[in-house]
């Protein structure tokens, strides 16, 4: 009986070169303070104009009603920094 022809071994992944793989990044050592720190500034800014609102006239008496602008921009800014968090 005729003896069959042998068959070359295929590499498997571990014959093969290793590629040597990106080191995972972390978050800037700034990242995390600055988002919460706006997201917790908006937000005493916007209670700050409603507990003031009455009479002292706090936090900027001139900007009236745009205040809670102002409030919701820093909270926006600071969620907008979660979008880099990883």
């Amino acid at each position: 009986m005729p003896e069959s022809k042998s068959r070359k071994k295929k590499s498997t992944p571990a014959e093969q070169p290793a590629t040597p793989k990106a080191k995972p990044q972390g978050n800037p050592r700034w990242l995390v303070p600055t988002m919460l720190t706006l997201m917790l500034l908006g937000l005493a800014w916007i209670v700050l104009y409603y507990l003031t609102a009455q009479g002292l006239g706090l936090p900027i008496p001139a900007l009236g009603a745009w205040n809670l602008a102002v409030g919701f921009v820093l909270i926006i800014a600071g969620f907008g920094l979660t979008t880099r968090w990883r």
